[in-house]
């Protein structure tokens, strides 16, 4: 440009300025004027970032594929280019790349502290709709399902197999041989009998893949349910002098009411996941499946009773006691926890059980010693007002509430359901 401000011979024309050359150290800074101010369309005052400059530093942050959170997420909603979306299927990639549907994305998300807020600022209404997103976006070859996999059922749980029959009548067939030897037998013999069925039982009503311990803790229930309560009594009494009674109707009850367990574990599992692909947010799923898993405990409770009601009359030992309902429920909020992932809640209810039957019989014993009357003092206490059935009550009740308690909190993600088969 000559000193009079005209365009020299083969220069740009007038107001339209030359790309600046590589390494050129005027590179991104307008030139200046006599007076300090900015010329150029693409110039900025003081040295200060073009907008190009900002354009590429934007798609550089929203490439990384960090969490998009605080500053992060800020810069991705005024940078309008950038996709959130994008740099969440990238952290979850593995996820979305092993699920059937888009539930189990929804609830892999859950199980990730993903939330309804959260994914509005993912641009999406709530975690079902974001997880649509994300399914449709991992490429398929397959014609929509991964690993060989159809896509699971949302409605009603698969058909009874002859093998699924058979596993649910099982128990029932063991508790009635165990008492046809219960009432065959007599002496040493009766008892073995007695504490062989009941270990079978254990085996038999046990969830498919319990966690380490439970087989163990399951069958000391049963056997105390059969040997306990006399146990007890004679033991309050100053003996045991010579064999105690065994209650076999409880151990038979909780035998028949096997079958009903499978099925309204079954149940909650069908509608739980009809509810979880109807829903259209967590907070929805979760208000709907809590109901749901409170009348299917109340369902079974009532099976129970009336089962165990039908046991007395047929033997003779009138109406079932309150520990035997007790710890068939308490089964049965175990047998609900482990299908759904939860073996380690379930182990510690029914272990929290045995400690409390042990340390009742524990304290009777030790109260025979020289100034420890106090110790026997609580179980006395029970006996008296409830009977022989009061303590196993008091423990498998109380062990039976804290897991209802934390199967509602946990039963009501979308996390314990996706990829559940009935039980």
């Amino acid at each position: 440009m000559s000193d009079g401000g005209t365009p020299a011979a083969g220069g740009p024309a007038r107001g339209v300025r030359p790309a600046p050359a590589a390494g050129d150290s005027r590179a991104g800074h307008g030139r200046t004027t006599g007076g300090g101010g900015t010329t150029g369309g693409g110039g900025t005052t003081g040295g200060g970032r073009s907008a190009g400059d900002r354009t590429a530093s934007g798609d550089r942050t929203a490439g990384r594929g960090e969490p998009l959170v605080g500053q992060a997420r800020t810069a991705v909603t005024r940078h309008g280019s950038a996709d959130p979306v994008k740099a969440l299927l990238h952290r979850h990639r593995e996820l979305c790349e092993r699920a059937v549907d888009p539930l189990e994305i929804a609830a892999g998300l859950e199980a990730h502290g993903v939330t309804d807020r959260t994914a509005a600022r993912f641009r999406h209404r709530d975690v079902f709709s974001l997880a649509e997103e994300l399914y449709a976006r991992v490429p398929r070859g397959d014609g929509g399902t991964r690993h060989g996999s159809a896509a699971p059922a949302s409605g009603p749980a698969t058909p009874w197999s002859a093998g699924a029959l058979l596993l649910a009548l099982l128990p029932g067939a063991l508790g009635l041989l165990t008492v046809a030897g219960l009432t065959a037998t007599d002496g040493p013999l009766r008892a073995a009998v007695g504490v062989a069925g009941a270990l079978g039982l254990a085996v038999a009503l046990a969830s498919p893949a319990p966690a380490p311990g439970t087989r163990a803790w399951t069958g000391f229930l049963l056997i105390h349910a059969l040997v306990g309560d006399g146990l007890l009594a004679e033991l309050l009494a100053g003996g045991p002098d010579g064999p105690w009674p065994l209650d076999a109707p409880p151990l038979l009850g909780l035998a028949l009411a096997a079958a009903p367990a499978v099925w309204c574990a079954r149940l909650f599992a069908a509608r739980a996941r009809r509810r979880l692909a109807g829903s259209r947010g967590l907070a929805d799923f979760a208000a709907g499946t809590r109901p749901l898993l409170l009348g299917v405990v109340a369902l079974y409770t009532a099976a129970l009773t009336g089962l165990l009601a039908l046991v007395g009359t047929v033997l003779g030992a009138g109406p079932p006691g309150g520990g035997a309902v007790a710890l068939g429920v308490l089964l049965f909020l175990a047998r609900l926890l482990t299908a759904h992932g939860y073996r380690g809640a379930a182990a510690s209810g029914l272990a929290a059980a045995c400690a409390v039957h042990g340390l009742a019989l524990a304290s009777v014993l030790a109260a025979r010693l020289p100034g420890c009357d106090l110790l026997a003092r609580p179980v006395e206490a029970a006996f008296s007002a409830g009977g022989p059935a009061a303590v196993p009550a008091l423990a498998c009740g109380g062990a039976a509430l804290a897991l209802l308690g934390h199967a509602t909190a946990v039963l009501g993600r979308a996390s314990a359901h996706a990829g559940t088969a009935a039980t």
